[in-house]
């Protein structure tokens, strides 16, 4: 082909919005060029890196905490995690996890601690809680496609899960506050063992009961059908995308605030319970029945009991 020809040619591939083919690239380029493409690739490779990552780190952590508890007096599943080949951390790891872990802030660094104790809850939320988002990303995604066929300029779904997630963000502050007054009120020798008595009772008996609140049924309605608020509240603007997601997390919030207590009968760094919590909350947001709940409610209160029972 003559230079003038191909040059045409390249003009109007250009012109016609070929440029977009990327079969000049390796795979690897490939898959990058239309990830970057894709909205809908994008988040989810995003959020299943953010819910692997959380799950990783939080495991990583269960197993210090594990170390460092006696043999015979740790939570359960300890056994377990200290028969696992050593874990060797970076230097900034390790100190994050020793400020979670600490009974005490270190060296006087209460601040430190803090936040670090924020950080690994805002972890919790992300493995346990972000699974359950699902139905709602999807969902955005679906009217999100529907509007780019007609022209419109939509905001990208990571908008979205940004706000739902600035809800658990807030929330994690709260816990991690929480978890510094039980610290304070408590001569157990570690910040995240399991309460005892009465206080690990309350939590239980607090979280049994709201899973039998109007409250808790009307977040979990909202939770289990998330078009009706997006759609109804549909925007092109990324400052109302993100203020849908944070009426999402609102909801979000309000199903399972109380569930997340239960951490605090059963070692907050106790990752079996963890993983019971979220896959619980994802099939609870999935099912249209209600036996998921009441029954989860029934156990916590009759656990609660005998935990009181027990302490007395």
């Amino acid at each position: 082909m003559p230079l003038d020809q191909r040059g045409d040619s390249a003009h109007s591939n250009v012109m016609t919005g070929q440029h977009d083919d990327f079969s000049h690239l390796d795979r690897a380029g490939r898959a990058m060029a239309n990830i970057a493409r894709n909205p809908r690739v994008t988040v989810n490779v995003v959020v299943g890196a953010c819910i692997l990552l959380a799950w990783l780190f939080l495991a990583a952590m269960a197993i210090r905490s594990a170390e460092g508890r006696i043999a015979g007096a740790g939570a359960p599943g300890d056994a377990l995690l200290r028969n696992l080949p050593p874990l060797p951390l970076p230097d900034f790891l390790e100190r994050f996890f020793a400020l979670c872990l600490s009974p005490a802030p270190l060296d006087g660094s209460l601040g430190q601690q803090t936040g670090a104790l924020v950080l690994m809850w805002f972890l919790m939320a992300i493995a346990t809680m972000l699974p359950s988002a699902a139905p709602m990303i999807r969902t955005y995604c679906e009217i999100a496609d529907t509007a780019r066929t007609k022209g419109e300029t939509v905001a990208h779904p990571l908008v979205l899960v940004a706000g739902y997630l600035s809800v658990w963000l807030a929330a994690s502050a709260m816990f991690a506050a929480l978890t510094l007054a039980a610290h304070v009120s408590t001569s157990s020798g570690a910040l995240l063992d399991p309460f005892i008595g009465f206080a690990g009772a309350l939590a239980l008996l607090i979280a049994g009961l709201y899973q039998f609140s109007g409250l808790k049924e009307a977040c979990l309605k909202k939770c289990r059908n998330p078009f009706s608020i997006l759609f109804a509240n549909w925007s092109t603007r990324p400052v109302r995308v993100f203020r849908l997601g944070i009426v999402q997390g609102v909801w979000c919030l309000g199903c399972c605030w109380a569930l997340m207590l239960v951490m605090f009968a059963v070692g907050v760094m106790n990752v079996f319970w963890m993983a019971l919590i979220g896959l619980f909350t994802l099939i609870e947001k999935q099912t249209a029945s209600r036996v998921p709940t009441r029954l989860a409610g029934a156990i916590l209160l009759v656990w609660a009991a005998a935990l009181l029972v027990v302490s007395l």
